[in-house]
């Protein structure tokens, strides 16, 4: 079950649903450009130091902030909507996440004030977190999260800002995680809330409401 979003409960090895949306709702993703932006930021912070991945501090320009968070922060899903953000993380270190969030935040935030001349926050106050303990709840949430997209009329399988293509081996990125989580599907294939069947047909052909089924765990 998760904890109110309203205390965070940090311990080593949690698994957490962090999400925000723009301030006012406002989108935060504009453009492509600013979904690469979003996602070169996860990048550089989850690879490692020395991976020939990495580019540099730099996107287009804009600084980053300089950290790593290789072997401190898991990425076992995500997805990003024009206004808001939905990432699964799993920290190592009691304060990882926090460290994390801030970096991305304020990463992402300067990138799209200098991009559209803007000042101020970008976000809705600090991101909600949920400490996640079960594992019903963690395979509900990673479908709900890569069901966003089928609330706008987009095709689950092509939306690109997601981890769903990763998830069905149509993509390999180095720094998402989804072995994490289908290992723990395909060990309850039997559950009967869950059935046995691939990832895939849980994802878009499940009988049950998974927004219903984590209550106030999804974005309100």
């Amino acid at each position: 079950m998760p904890c109110k979003n309203s205390r965070k409960t940090y311990k080593e090895n949690g698994i957490y649903h962090v999400y925000n949306r723009g301030v006012e709702q406002r989108d935060i993703f504009i453009d492509n450009q600013d979904y690469k932006a979003f996602l070169y930021y996860l990048k550089e912070y989850l690879l490692s130091p020395d991976d020939p991945a990495k580019v540099n501090n730099h996107y287009k320009g804009r600084t980053l902030v300089r950290r790593s968070f290789n072997n401190r922060i898991e990425l076992l899903a995500y997805c990003l909507m024009p206004n808001h953000f939905h990432l699964l993380l799993k920290q190592i270190g009691e304060t990882d996440m926090t460290e994390f969030m801030k970096c991305l935040g304020t990463s992402y935030s300067m990138y799209f004030n200098d991009k559209y001349k803007r000042v101020g926050s970008l976000f809705q106050g600090r991101y909600k977190a949920a400490l996640v303990n079960s594992d019903d709840y963690l395979l509900h949430l990673s479908r709900y999260i890569h069901l966003n997209p089928h609330c706008k009329g987009q095709a689950l399988a092509v939306y690109d800002w997601s981890s769903y293509q990763d998830y069905l081996e149509l993509r390999g990125t180095k720094w998402v995680k989804p072995e994490f989580i289908l290992g723990i599907f395909n060990d309850n294939a039997g559950n009967e809330m869950i059935g046995k069947s691939a990832y895939k047909d849980f994802v878009e052909d499940y009988a049950y409401d998974s927004a219903e089924i984590l209550g106030n765990l999804v974005l309100e």
